[in-house]
Parts: structure tokens; sequence; C-alpha cells
């Protein structure tokens, strides 16, 4: 590779351009009150279509809840999904669990955050030491140094970093980078957003990589790891600081979190920079993914359970109380 090329290739990558899979402390795999989420393989799309068709989710059902489970990789005949439309319902709804239960275990970091910003917490000594590790190891996590509890603007710092991102932006880019999962990375490595890894064996080499360059496609062990990881560079890389600082903006003014209005700060994400944002916005009208505002997880499938006899046996007689819904508050 001549010097020439070695220089732009410095360039582009320090800019942003080119996402880097940095250290994350994220969950590959959740459970629902201490239930294991459902992990499913499948070898084709007709086989993923039909266990989506069998847990009666589809499009026309998303106010019914969205179901919970982890898809491991997507099949190896997407590109044989005979309709465009088809394929790219299996591909959004197979997505959108892990998308969703992603965003909520964030949002769950971030509730606990602000109430122990709250005044009633606000002296150091009067919080728990188990509370004191959990936010310095919070912090760490996002690649903040400074202690959130003794300074202000470090904790507003890492309150514009703990935050989730819109369903529809996440599903337009996975789209967008890995070709509605037919590229060989999102097939071979389940990297669904073109990550990279310099750590080498970790991943897969570009066909088309430069000489001298040693950057893999990262490897994941499943889908759900690849999206933890992009929300977690998103959340964390200088580069898409100003994504950070509109999605405060609009939490600040009450208004709801619109891939639409965040996509215009994700210039930095691919050399295309304006032509790629207004081909992710395209991808989210054309699709309708606005319609994901208000969707929201359906309860943990309950365990079976043994029959049991007996006069207060049956349902009605039961006393347990009924979580609410988790509901998403974006597009």
């Amino acid at each position: 590779m001549s010097l020439k090329t070695s220089l732009i290739f410095f360039v582009l990558l320090w800019s942003g351009l080119f996402l880097i899979a940095t250290p994350c402390n994220c969950r590959a795999e959740l459970k629902d009150h201490d239930q294991p989420l459902p992990q499913i393989e499948y070898d084709n799309h007709l086989e993923l279509n039909d266990y989506l068709q069998g847990k009666n989710y589809d499009w026309d059902t998303l106010s019914r809840g969205v179901p919970r489970f982890i898809l491991t990789n997507l099949p190896d005949d997407m590109e044989k999904v005979p309709h465009v439309t088809d394929k790219k319902r299996i591909f959004f709804l197979s997505l959108l669990p892990m998308v969703l239960m992603a965003n909520n275990e964030i949002l769950a970091d971030r509730k606990r955050l602000i109430e122990l910003k709250a005044p009633n917490a606000s002296r150091h000594n009067e919080i728990k030491a188990r509370d004191v590790l959990w936010v310095q190891q919070l912090a760490r996590d996002y690649g903040i140094k400074k202690n959130p509890l003794t300074d202000p603007q470090t904790m507003g710092k890492l309150l514009r970093r703990v935050d989730q991102v819109p369903a529809s932006l996440v599903l337009a880019q996975a789209a967008n980078e890995s070709g509605w999962g037919t590229s060989r990375f999102a097939r071979l490595a389940n990297n669904l957003f073109g990550e990279w890894t310099f750590k080498p064996g970790t991943g897969i080499t570009p066909r088309d990589r430069p000489e001298g360059e040693t950057y893999e496609i990262k490897r994941f062990k499943n889908l759900l790891a690849s999206i933890h990881s992009y929300l977690h560079n998103i959340n964390t890389h200088w580069a898409y600081r100003e994504l950070r600082k509109k999605r405060a903006e609009l939490r600040s003014s009450g208004q709801p979190l619109r891939g639409l209005d965040l996509a215009q700060h994700l210039e930095l994400y691919s050399t295309r920079r304006q032509a790629y944002v207004e081909e992710l916005r395209r991808l989210i009208r054309s699709n309708k993914l606005m319609r994901l505002t208000d969707v929201y997880l359906r309860r943990p499938e309950a365990a079976v359970q043994p029959p049991t006899y007996g006069l207060f046996s049956a349902a009605k007689f039961s006393g347990r109380h009924q979580q609410p819904p988790e509901k998403s508050t974006t597009d």
C-alpha cells in the first residue's frame, strides 16, 4: 500500500468513518424473572417465518406486544426469500425483540442512575456502598474516568451516554449495513453493523482489506451480542457525540426520540456522509418503521407448572400481581 493510501486510511480511521468494536461489558444473553429466554436457530427462512407466525407475531399484531426471544443467527437463505416485502418483514421482526430487550437493559441502568442522582441521594456518603461501586463500574463501561457521584458535569455526561437508540434507527442501519442479513459478515459472523476488531483471530478478514492492514470484521456469538456492541459504540464513540447531544435535548424538552431526527448525526458512520443519512431516512419512511413508536415486549412466558388440584387452584383465584407491559418511548 502506497504512502498516500496509508495516510488516507489513517485519516478515515480516526475520523470515525469506520465503526470499531470497543470493549463492552454487555450481556449477550438476557433473562426475564429468572427464566432464560428462548434461543432459536433455523436453517432456512421458511422455518423462521413459521416460528414467528406460531407466536402470532406480525406487523398487524404489534399492538399485542413483541415476543421475547434471541435469534442466534439469520438463516443462510435470506437472499432466496421470493418476495422483497417478506424478506423485510422476516428481517425486521426477527431483530426487533432483541433491539427492545437491549434498549430496555440500558433504560433500566438509566433509571437507577437517575434515582441515585436525585436530591435525596445527592450526598455521596448517603448512597449505599454497592450503589457507589455500581455507578463507578457503569462509568467505566461507558468510557468515563471521573466519578459521576462527585462531579455533576460527569454525571450529565454519563446520562447522555446511558440511553436508548430508537428501534427504527437500529433496524434501518442493520438493514443497510448487512444487506438485509445477506452479507458475508452477517452470515458468517453475526455482524449486523460492520464493526471492526484489531484482535487477530476474533473476526473475519475482509476480502478487499488493503495490504499491510490487520483489522478484521468482528465475530459475534449471536445477533443480540452484535446489537449490544452497536449500541455501546453509538453511546460512547466521539463521532456520535452530536447524536447523544440531540437525544439529551429531546429528553429535556419532553419530546419522543425519533430515528428520523437522530439519523442526521450519523454522517460520520459512512464515507458517504449526508447521502448515507438520507438513505437511512428513506429506509425508515419506506418501511414505516415509525410504527414502532409504542411497541412493547410481551410478558415473559410462564414456565410450565405441574397441574394442581383443589378449591383454590383455578386461575380466577390467583392473587399474583400482574406487571404492566414494558413500552418503548421511541419510534
